[in-house]
């Protein structure tokens, strides 16, 4: 006798949510997606932070996932009002002039995708409606869950109606629906109400920080006659040390900008809006007038909220057989390396992964067995993935610091033409950058930090060594050629390897 189909609720219509639906309508699941806000295709539904968000940055982990999903077209769909970015464009002034420094991402010219966050949700709840088991439905809050009986509670809320008294329940209540399952998918976001009721069943180590930046959204509009009014290939970062400007390509030949900063200076600039100019100015040269209208500087900060940003680690991400949180209702992480969206996806992937490999999908299964191979594959599922979203949680927080001070940095400018080098000359050593590794690859976060750890030993050896070989060559020189050592000899022969030792950098890493 064959076992009955799954029945699978997923939690969250947004682009992790759906992709996860994608996966299990794939496998002959009976599938049905409730979404908190409106259908999110329709351009009056508001988001739940009141924002349009900050541009995606689409690479290697999420396209991987998406390609996972067996939707031939989905990732043509995707990327077809995708702009790639081949690097960060560093913007400053110095005596009086703008100036603006390329920082290739890649040494092989790999690039992340710019992309609003709607192109890709339009594109995979598209895909969601073509499938016959799946239901969509919209406007549904989950305000309860029993993960030992598998079942939701689920209030269906109308935009702009008011429930009539004899329809309101108990205490003027909405109605609630109830929904049973043989397993929930929670990918509702930071403040998950699936992560609330999982934390009523299973022992959830919960850590959440808010950083103290807040962060804004800004637009640069098309140039009159309609192109980019900087180069389109790059994430654009004009460095403050405290704070921050971004700018990502839109297809519609505008960008999307955001700044970052204390609250104590969105505190200052919101008492004081007479100073938002001087503040650009003098922190962000360039952006206004040049690049937005003084005026729709003052009006985008006045009407655009200031969000702040919230950072979410916790274990388990699950419960027995019944339920598995992903994304950021499992790992929120901050923005600044591009990957909250990467690793929700590939979070589904690896989800997915599991449940193949445990033999849930095995047609031979009965429907007790196949519980204990669901259960069996979220726990690996929790033993991959929390070690690797801390692991990209805390990449993520470092690389704010890069972002907004280290990119101008001598060292860090050192080190990344070494590394890439390293990369391009000698391939065979499998040397390859922080960034490469987290953007342009699918090894797990967690063994990333490893392997630059391990990078970063060899490169401390080899400097050690140099300065090593460096004082023992000069202590045998003035062993031997003790009247040749003079202050002023040494000053002017070190002073000249330094230059050859230069020349010869600079030639070997073509710079």
């Amino acid at each position: 006798m064959a076992v009955p189909k799954q029945k699978v609720v997923v939690v969250g219509a947004g682009p992790v949510g759906s992709l996860a639906a994608l996966y299990a309508a794939s496998r002959g699941d009976e599938v049905e997606v409730y979404e908190l806000r409106g259908d999110l295709r329709d351009p009056t539904t508001v988001p739940l932070n009141f924002t349009k968000s900050i541009n995606l940055a689409l690479s290697e982990r999420g396209l991987n996932s998406m390609l996972h999903s067996d939707r031939a077209d989905l990732i043509d769909n995707v990327l077809r009002d995708a702009i790639p970015m081949h690097g960060r464009m560093i913007h400053g002034r110095d005596s009086g002039e703008l100036w603006e420094a390329a920082q290739a991402y890649d040494v092989h010219g790999r690039a992340i995708n710019s992309i609003d966050r709607s192109t890709l949700n339009n594109a995979l709840l598209d895909e969601l409606e073509k499938a016959p088991n799946v239901k969509l439905f919209f406007n549904y809050k989950l305000t309860g869950a029993d993960f030992r009986t598998n079942k939701a509670w689920f209030e269906r809320r109308i935009p702009g109606e008011t429930p009539m008294p004899d329809d309101a329940g108990i205490a003027g209540r909405v109605p609630e629906y109830e929904v049973s399952f043989d397993y929930l998918i929670g990918a509702d976001g930071a403040h998950s109400a699936t992560r609330f009721h999982l934390m009523k069943f299973a022992r959830v180590d919960y850590q959440q920080e808010y950083i103290d930046t807040l962060w804004c959204e800004f637009r640069i509009p098309p140039s009159e006659d309609g192109k980019f009014r900087i180069s389109p290939n790059h994430l654009h970062i004009w460095p403050g040390r405290e704070f921050m400007f971004i700018a990502l390509p839109s297809a519609d030949k505008s960008f999307t900008c955001t700044l970052f900063a204390p609250s104590s200076h969105y505190t200052y600039l919101e008492t004081q809006p007479q100073e938002l100019h001087e503040f650009f100015d003098s922190h962000f040269p360039g952006v206004s007038p040049e690049l937005i209208a003084p005026e729709d500087l003052s009006e985008q900060f006045a009407a655009n909220p200031h969000l702040p940003l919230i950072s979410i680690k916790c274990k388990p991400h699950h419960f027995g057989a019944s339920v598995a949180i992903l994304g950021d209702a499992a790992h929120a992480v901050l923005p600044f390396y591009g990957q909250g969206l990467n690793a929700g996806l590939e979070d589904v992937r690896v989800l997915f992964e599991q449940l193949d490999k445990h033999g849930v999908y095995d047609p031979n299964s009965s429907v007790y067995t196949r519980g204990l191979k669901r259960q069996a594959a979220f726990q690996a599922y929790t033993d991959q993935r929390c070690a690797d979203t801390h692991a990209i949680n805390d990449l993520s927080k470092e690389n704010y610091l890069e972002m907004r001070a280290g990119v101008k940095s001598p060292l860090y400018k050192l080190r990344k033409a070494i590394e890439e080098t390293i990369d391009r000359r000698f391939p065979f050593l499998g040397w390859k950058t922080q960034y490469a590794r987290v953007s342009f690859s699918n090894q797990p976060y967690s063994e990333v930090v490893q392997a630059v750890q391990h990078q970063s030993d060899m490169l401390g050896l080899g400097l050690t060594g140099v300065l090593v070989a460096g004082a023992g060559a000069l202590s045998i020189l003035m062993w031997r050629y003790p009247r040749y050592c003079s202050p002023v000899w040494l000053f002017r022969y070190s002073r000249h390897l330094a230059c050859v030792g230069l020349r010869a950098f600079r030639n070997f890493t073509h710079i």
